[in-house]
């Protein structure tokens, strides 16, 4: 791993900047929302790698309560800050976007609040977390509610079709044809495949971090964190 880190962070920095750069500079117009629709660059990346990330903390979680892998609970606990901060940034952008778009930087619409929620929900298991004195116990009651508070991701996806939002609906689906332009659709993409690499690294550092908080003591952690 410490040998690919540094291909996987250069790879994904490259890819990423290079679809900002095509996004912001070389992409068309929109015909509606002008140019200010370029900020998808940003928010539908970060909108995407925030809810795989708490999917992947409750798969994660999963893990260690069935299989007993201490390492599947470092990672739950790892990923939650970093999903914290994607998801900050997912509310940041998709504010910011609002203020052309709708006129107000924030409506109680279905697809921000649930967002908020997630937000929340990160936080709160942060918090939960590092409250307890004991790992353990911190690790089991993180990996449970992760698990429950999994419900919150098809919640926000679905959540344009079950409420009235002012939200867009999506624009990529898997069932559907892409309903946005090729032009701008394959910088969009990239930035999404750039932009979780990038987070990628985040998590394996912030992995690391929480292995050496842990077995430090461990002779096998000197040689391999």
């Amino acid at each position: 791993m410490n040998r690919l880190y540094p291909w996987l962070l250069y790879i994904s920095l490259f890819i990423y900047l290079f679809a900002i750069i095509w996004g912001l500079l070389f992409t068309p117009k929109d015909f509606v929302q002008g140019h200010s629709y370029r900020i998808i660059y940003f928010h539908v990346p970060a909108s995407f790698v925030a809810q795989s990330l708490y999917a992947a903390m409750a798969i994660s979680s999963a893990v260690f309560l069935i299989w007993r892998v201490k390492l599947a609970a470092y990672l739950a606990r790892s990923i939650a800050p970093i999903g914290a901060m994607v998801t900050f940034i997912a509310l940041v952008s998709g504010s910011i976007w609002g203020i052309p778009t709708w006129g107000t930087w924030w409506e109680w619409d279905a697809r921000i609040t649930s967002t908020l929620i997630l937000f929340i929900m990160y936080l709160g298991l942060i918090s939960l977390h590092n409250s307890f004195n004991n790992f353990d116990k911190a690790d089991k009651l993180l990996a449970y509610l992760a698990i429950i508070g999994f419900i919150q991701i098809p919640i926000i996806k679905k959540s344009v079709d079950w409420w009235s939002s002012l939200h867009q609906p999506a624009s990529i689906t898997i069932s559907d044809k892409p309903s946005i332009d090729p032009s701008m659709l394959y910088p969009l993409f990239m930035s999404m495949i750039g932009f979780a690499g990038l987070v990628a690294c985040l998590v394996i550092l912030s992995s690391k971090v929480q292995i050496y908080i842990r077995e430090k003591n461990k002779s096998w952690v000197k040689d391999h964190v």
